[in-house]
């Protein structure tokens, strides 16, 4: 009699659990079926808001021109805009709008899983890993090529063993694959990023896959054999100490102007997309002597394999993608440096037009 009430009893609990979790689960699909519902609806607003504020921007800018508005005036409206929309971006609002769908190389390591982070703080989070990830590796990238450069000379009597150059070209290939990876993903959660420099890392991605294959011993003279690897890691020394310099000046530059208003705290820096003014007489020489290098050990490697009798296909693909990156980036340089004297152009311009406008009132 006393098992029969034990069994009753377990069984009247399990009825009890089983009620509540369907319930639970009838609960949970109602909140989100309202939750999908008033989501679609912010989201058409969201954009809604979106669309007015790019008309208001060519309705003010033609306002302006036609001097029906004064410069002040226009200027202190576009600058509102401005931050509304970032506002929109940077908060809450940003994962209501429509997202950048995951490009080729996303969908190819990741499939179609969706990358984007529904709570700003998990954005931010996203970026400043990103931008961890950058300092890490901008120390090892100058480190690595310095150690391989000084055992050369100190214990390989000038001449590389293949495996520790290959370490370091694996480490190339694994170091461009995830910058790749984390800035497609920067992109989809709302990141300017240019195009061109994740173009670029594909590129370097492909040079570092092209060289692991390339056989870096069996030629009579070892030092004519690694010419275009010693240029190569002289150049990355140089590179590693642009990228520790780029990463001071730009990131100091990037937190003002987030704290003035003009910047996104997803925003972020790479290549020539931000400076100083002391960057531009530090860092734009660097960068143009590493483009220059760069051209150079690939017109070097093409040279190599055009003289050479015998000659490996990789020397001819590396000598091509080393071109390629340093032309993508001399133009990309130059766009940056053309832009910034543009908007220089535009304030300058618009400061004579208000004194102008100033002149002619004291006048009258």
């Amino acid at each position: 009699m006393e098992r029969t009430t034990e069994l009753s009893s377990a069984e009247e609990g399990v009825s009890k659990v089983l009620e509540r979790g369907r319930l639970l689960q009838e609960e949970a699909s109602s909140l989100t079926t309202r939750w999908t519902r008033d989501a679609d609806v912010l989201s058409q607003q969201a954009v809604a808001l979106l669309s007015d504020i790019t008309s208001l921007k060519a309705e003010i800018n033609n306002a302006s021109e036609k001097d029906e508005i004064t410069q002040p005036v226009a200027q202190k409206l576009e600058e509102e805009l401005y931050k509304l929309q970032k506002m929109m971006y940077d908060g809450d609002t940003a994962s209501l709008l429509p997202s950048k769908a995951n490009g080729y190389f996303l969908r190819m390591l990741l499939g179609s899983v969706n990358v984007r982070a529904t709570r700003k703080d998990g954005r931010y989070k996203v970026k400043e890993e990103y931008n961890a990830y950058r300092d890490r590796t901008a120390v090892m990238f100058l480190t690595f090529p310095v150690i391989l450069l000084i055992l050369k000379n100190q214990v390989w009597n000038g001449c590389f063993p293949a495996l520790p150059v290959q370490i370091y070209q694996s480490w190339l290939l694994f170091f461009y694959t995830s910058l790749a990876l984390r800035e497609n993903i920067l992109r989809v959660n709302g990141s300017d990023i240019r195009p061109w420099w994740v173009y670029h890392h594909y590129c370097a991605m492909l040079m570092a896959l092209v060289s692991l294959t390339w056989g870096i011993q069996g030629h009579p003279s070892c030092t004519r054999k690694q010419q275009g690897v010693r240029l190569f890691l002289g150049w990355a020394v140089m590179q590693g100490v642009a990228m520790l310099l780029q990463n001071r000046y730009q990131r100091q530059r990037l937190y003002t102007r987030i704290a003035l208003g003009k910047a996104g705290r997803m925003d972020v820096v790479w290549g020539e997309t931000a400076g100083v003014k002391g960057q531009l007489w530090v860092l734009y020489p660097l960068l143009f002597i590493l483009q220059g290098f760069q051209f150079f050990i690939g017109l070097l490697l093409l040279r190599t394999a055009v003289l050479e009798v015998s000659f490996e296909w990789q020397v001819v693909a590396c000598g091509l993608l080393l071109i390629i990156m340093a032309v993508g980036n001399f133009v990309n340089t130059v766009a940056t440096l053309v832009a910034k004297a543009k908007i220089k152009a535009k304030m300058k311009k618009k400061g004579k037009q208000m004194l102008h406008r100033m002149t002619s009132k004291k006048v009258s």
